[in-house]
């Protein structure tokens, strides 16, 4: 099964394409945003090249696991891709994998300006790959 992610922001939004069956995810490109809204035909544009089963976009909790303001708007952009595309849309936690883009990035050698260089398909990559090994995971009662 196919399967596209997306690390929402108000600036960048990462993408990210994966396969469940595989397990594998990689990332694709970063869309630029105003105040969180993507230009709508790149989206549709990913999602006629790739036709992924499902969308996943990341949930930005809090550490506490709250929701945080960024939360709502992360559900909201995920409500507006169903809406607008009607595709199935899962929210994943994306606690911390920015950070670990970033540290990734570094040691591949990235020197940090990352609004030259986004790392935000990256951090969906990792999203995603945390979605795939939570679907794979096997289910304990």
């Amino acid at each position: 099964m196919s399967l596209l992610c997306f690390d929402y922001g108000l600036r960048q939004i990462g993408t990210a394409v994966g396969n469940i069956e595989l397990g594998t995810a990689q990332p694709l490109t970063t869309i630029m945003a105003k105040d969180g809204v993507p230009e709508w035909h790149q989206i549709e544009a990913l999602l006629q090249e790739w036709k992924p089963k499902l969308v996943i976009v990341g949930r930005p909790l809090n550490m506490d696991g709250s929701e945080s303001e960024m939360s709502a708007r992360a559900k909201k952009f995920a409500n507006r891709i169903h809406g607008r595309f009607g595709v199935p849309i899962a929210l994943h936690d994306e606690r911390l994998t920015s950070q670990e883009a970033k540290q990734m990035a570094r040691e591949r050698g990235h020197k940090g300006d990352y609004r030259k260089a986004p790392i935000d398909a990256l951090a969906a990559s990792l999203i995603l790959e945390s979605y795939i090994q939570a679907a794979l995971a096997p289910k304990t009662d």
